[in-house]
């Protein structure tokens, strides 16, 4: 089969070309089509219910309204976990559903279990709505507004009625929510007194209200031949016409409204939230975009839009589109990440050219690279995936392997063109049977390699959840690149060669080798001498050196992904409940301006509460800021330290620091926007905060632990006004009335809408603001009764109480959270410790129980399948090694060379990083793969050898020597590819000079030990293994370094901190 390809080839050798071609235009146009984003979508599906519940306290919402949805959702089919939140007047509950399920099916499964619950909510009740369909990743602009002269009212309107309809009118806006500023409503603000002197009620203003503005219908009127629509131009948006309508006549004069209440326009209350721009008072407009839409190209519209918007907007009226912008992330990660291939690639030519010295040969085996990434594009592209730092690490970890087929074609017939030129003339064979020949002698080692190391990349695919998400497209990128490149191997690389080589050179020159060639012959010959010589001494050396190795991965720390820096950071500020919104703004404002003394900062935007129905419902008391950043001369790890150091001089806040996307990922997997989560379920909410905070005191003092923080579900104060039943019934006032008065009174209702062209703004009926700022005036208000006007307190106790703030749910049941990050330390470890310290000190009631989220959870997964099936596939790899050597030792023998592939990554992971992360764990199990490539070749050659009649000694020094330069060329492109990845992650920490020595320390005494470790194996068994001298010192970091580099590769100005 494989001949038939590689003769197919050599007799239409201009098909293949113009397939070629072809090929490489259409991965060009595609890849300049395709669609690209940070991260694949890590989304779990899931739905947002969220309901408005005006005036109730938390626990009414959790009781009235979250219960019934929660109880309705929680037996969906797929449904895997129903979290919620009750605040003060609003409720959202999470539906998330199992992996892998169609969000759209999602929705609808959703839509039909909320249609039966609409019924049963109370009167009052907004109806539950879904949240638009997005993603963690969704958030992709913030966009703040700031004036010298324009008011916050006007500012506000601005934005909800000419901003924001232009923006969601973009296609892929899902959502624009917006926060700040002043609500612009119409008034009718209640004077009690006066109603009572009039002899005016409730009910009798109500009832006017409603009816003043609404427009009348008059039908049709026909005359002079022509048809008039009449009508009856009710509505108005003049304040003195509505203080004009008439409430009720007394004696034959009318009481209008004017008369008894105070008619203007205002701002709504209360307020749900503020925001602010480097601390001065601002709307912010957050963008949210829909799945499987491109960030960049929405962006531009975005920008564009805006841009437009602001040519009619007042002359004072600021537009800043810098506080938030993901397009900043994919472009730097992006263009981090294609720098760093062009780098690998440059690596590769320098390579190649100085092995052969000759421009053909470098040329041939180059064409693989271009044709086998652009194939790769075409394969995600058809399987509807983007571009992204993820697929394109998968490219970066295959560049230097996708020239290795190449390699090992060229360099074959290359010897075998120098060897036909060695002939006499009339001896000499044509030169498209040497290249077939060539060709075919290594075709079974090309796909068996390749095969072997597909082979080893499975276990990503076995990955679930978000952690599947992250890593399957890198897997299939590297996959379909590798496999593209053998078939480049197959068919265009013999082409190539039968066109450039063998042609115009010298006999001379092609019968000598290049100098760099003969020079690490002569040099590896003696080598192989010395470790022949020396096998004891030798095997014992290498056998310490793996024990050492042992005993340094398991001191290695664990964690999910390493530190990577976003460019930005996403601050939480959170004090008591119970706090008045005007001094929660002026401790987030106190915060904003500490941060501005931060050089590195670049500006700050902050929120403060949330905005109508907004799934990211904060209360009163809690701030978030986004702080995009710069670093300068000082590290990640320095300007966070000193950014905690300034926070934590104001009083009684809780502070947490982390990034944008980091940020969203936590959320997603624990509910937290933290890294670790430790959530205590439980019935009462104070005895829970008391067993929260003995936890937080706990494991404060563990090492590494930072950001701690115990979730505020305590009690905040209340009026509570109780009826006194026996009172209403003297009074004859029903309790439904008693009601709609504390509702329309204090709360206020919504009779009518005022509307201005196209906007609409709500009319209100409530009490003048002076009537009930206090218990006492409260008391003093006056109710309608059969006997008249009597005082709200002689029907009814008013007295202060405590109450929930928030009520947290998951799974229908109570839970408070106790979250942390961590700083200077491992991720699996601290855990360890936080779990080890709980147990030790914590008693817990009964029907008490703590549980764990967070990215360790992901780690432990995802390392947990990816250690049982990388087990499986070691067996193929071994089947694999059978097929084509039909020798269970020669198999197992090469399969020894793994345990020494792990020397070099575990003492380099150690020295670095101090971590194992999933990457790393990923670099390794693709390491099993290369590092069987160089010995099934070299092992395939000495069988070649030992069948022509060479002795063994002959045989694995000739054979050594002669698939020396293949072999070191091959580990070499594939290590220095990624040389660029590694040296961008050290030079914040360390400089290049100094990470280049201590790696080629590591590295050269790395060298030494594998080549003499083989010779003394080969010796002792008879059996062959590979002598590849650099091949385990640089590639068991090429997925972890590659990895650890597409996730730092997210830095927007600078690299990160850690190495």
């Amino acid at each position: 089969m494989l001949n038939k390809i590689i003769r197919y080839s050599l007799n239409n050798r201009l098909l293949i070309l113009v397939a070629s071609v072809l090929l490489l235009f259409a991965g060009l146009y595609t890849s300049m089509k395709m669609d690209v984003d940070v991260f694949p979508d890590l989304n779990a599906p899931t739905v947002v219910v969220m309901t408005e519940a005006p005036g109730m306290a938390p626990e009414e919402v959790e009781r009235l309204v979250t219960f019934p949805v929660e109880t309705a959702l929680n037996g969906a089919t797929d449904v895997r976990r129903v979290r919620s939140s009750s605040t003060t007047g609003f409720s959202v509950v999470w539906v998330e559903f199992d992996w892998g399920t169609d969000i759209y099916r999602a929705r609808q499964i959703t839509s039909e279990k909320l249609a039966v619950v609409g019924e049963s909510l109370p009167e009052g009740v907004g109806t539950p709505t879904l949240g638009p369909q997005s993603s963690i990743l969704g958030e992709m602009m913030i966009i703040g507004l700031t004036s010298d002269s324009t008011s916050l009212r006007d500012l506000r309107t601005l934005a909800d009625w000419t901003i924001r309809p232009r923006l969601l009118s973009i296609g892929g806006v899902a959502q624009v929510t917006v926060i700040g500023g002043e609500m612009k409503e119409y008034q009718i603000l209640l004077d009690l007194p006066r109603m009572k002197q009039y002899g005016v009620t409730l009910d009798e203003v109500l009832n006017a209200a409603r009816e003043m503005n609404r427009n009348a219908n008059g039908g049709i009127l026909y005359e002079y031949g022509n048809e008039y629509i009449v009508r009856g131009a009710v509505a108005t948006t003049d304040v003195d016409a509505i203080a004009k309508a008439v409430v009720k006549r007394v004696d034959g004069v009318p009481v209008l409204m004017g008369d008894v209440a105070e008619v203007k326009i205002g701002d709504k209350a209360p307020k749900l939230g503020t925001a602010s721009v480097r601390a001065n008072p601002a709307v912010l407009l957050t963008v949210t975009k829909q799945p499987n839409t491109s960030t960049l190209d929405l962006t531009e519209k975005l920008l564009s839009s805006m841009d437009e918007l602001q040519k009619n907007m007042p002359a004072d009226v600021t537009v800043s589109t810098d506080i938030f912008r993901q397009s900043h992330f994919i472009e730097s990660s992006i263009n981090n990440v294609q720098k760093s291939l062009y780098e690998g690639a440059i690596f590769v030519v320098i390579v190649l050219f100085f092995f052969l010295m000759n421009v053909r040969t470098t040329l041939i085996s180059l064409v693989a690279l271009p044709l086998s990434l652009l194939f790769s594009i075409l394969a995600l592209h058809f399987m509807g995936l983007t571009i992204n730092t993820m697929s394109l690490g998968g490219m970066a970890i295959a560049i230097g392997s996708l020239v290795d087929d190449a390699i090992v074609d060229v360099e074959n017939v290359y010897k075998h063109l120098r060897e036909n030129r060695l002939l006499p003339p009339g001896q000499r064979k044509p030169i498209v049977e040497v290249v077939f020949e060539a060709s075919r002698e290594v075709r079974m080692p090309i796909l068996n390699s390749t095969l072997i190391i597909i082979v080893t990349f499975i276990p990503l695919f076995f990955l679930t959840g978000m952690e599947g998400r992250m890593l399957v497209p890198l897997g299939i990128a590297f996959i379909v690149a590798l496999f593209a490149s053998t078939v480049v191997a197959l068919t265009l690389t013999p082409v190539l060669c039968s066109y450039l080589l063998g042609k115009g050179k010298t006999d001379k020159d092609i019968s000598r080798e290049p100098f760099v060639a003969r020079a690490l012959k002569k040099y590896y010959g003696q080598a192989l001498e010395w470790a022949l010589r020396h096998r004891t001494g030798v095997l014992g050396g290498i056998i310490a050196l793996f024990v050492a190795a042992m005993i340094a991965f398991f001191t290695l720390g664990r964690s999910f992904l390493p530190p990577f820096n976003e460019g930005s950071f996403t601050i939480n500020v959170s004090t008591l409940p119970g706090i008045s919104l005007e001094e929660s703004d002026n401790i987030g404002r106190r915060a904003e301006e500490l941060l501005l003394e931060v050089p590195e900062i670049q500006t700050v935007a902050r929120k403060t509460g949330r905005a109508e129905l907004d799934e990211h419902a904060l209360g009163v008391n809690t701030s978030e800021i986004e702080a995009p950043f710069v670093l300068g001369d000082r590290s990640h790890a320095e300007v966070v330290a000193d950014v905690r150091k300034k926070l934590s001089v104001i009083p009684g806040v809780n502070i947490e620091i982390g990034q944008p996307i980091s940020h969203r990922i936590d959320a997603m997997l624990s509910g937290t926007q933290a890294r670790i989560a430790i959530k205590l379920f439980g019935d009462d909410l104070n005895r829970m905060f008391m067993l929260g905070n003995q936890i937080k005191k706990n494991i404060s003092a563990i090492d590494g632990v930072v950001d701690l923080n115990v979730e505020q579900q305590i009690e905040r104060p209340q009026l509570k006004i109780t009826p006194r039943r026996e009172m209403l019934a003297r009074y004859g006032v029903s309790l439904s009335e008693f009601a709609e008065f504390i509702d329309v009174a204090l709360a206020g209702e919504v009779v009518s809408q005022v509307y201005e062209g196209s906007r609409t703004f709500d009319l209100t009926v409530k009490v003048k603001d002076d009537e009930r700022s206090s218990a006492a005036k409260i008391g003093d208000l006056m109710v309608d009764t059969q006997d008249g006007k009597v005082p709200l307190s002689y029907l009814a106790e008013i007295k202060s109480a405590t109450g929930p703030n928030t009520i947290n749910r998951e799974n229908v049941k109570r839970k408070i959270v106790i979250s942390a990050n961590v700083s200077d330390r491992d991720l699996r470890s601290v855990v360890d410790d936080i779990r080890e310290r709980i147990d030790e000190t914590v008693v817990l009631p009964e029907g008490y129980f703590i549980e764990y989220g967070g990215q360790f959870e992901s780690e432990e997964a995802a390392s947990r399948t990816l250690s049982v099936v990388s087990l499986f596939s070691l067996l193929v790899v071994f089947l694999l090694l059978y097929n084509q050597f039909r020798s269970v030792s020669q198999s197992a023998v090469i399969l020894l060379n793994l345990p020494l592939a792990l020397i070099g990554g575990v003492f380099i992971l150690r020295f670095t990083t101090g971590e194992i992360s999933i990457p790393a764990i990923i670099g390794f199990i693709s390491l099993f793969g290369i590092a069987t490539r160089n010995g099934m070749l070299l092992v395939s050659h000495y069988n070649t050898m030992l069948s022509e009649g060479n002795s063994l000694h002959d045989t694995i020094l000739r054979g050594s020597l002669d698939r020396l330069n293949p072999i070191l060329m091959t580990a070499l492109t594939s290590a220095l590819a990624l040389k660029s990845f590694h040296y961008h992650n050290l030079s914040s920490q360390v400089s290049g000079t100094s990470a280049a020595a201590h790696h080629a320390l590591v590295k050269q005494a790395c060298n030494i030990c594998e080549f003499t470790m083989h010779k003394a194996l080969e010796a002792r068994s008879s059996v062959f293994l590979p002598m590849a001298v650099v091949k385990w010192t640089d590639r068991p970091m090429l997925a972890e370094l590659t990895v650890y580099r597409i996730v730092t590769s997210i830095n927007t100005h600078s690299p990160p901190s850690q190495g």
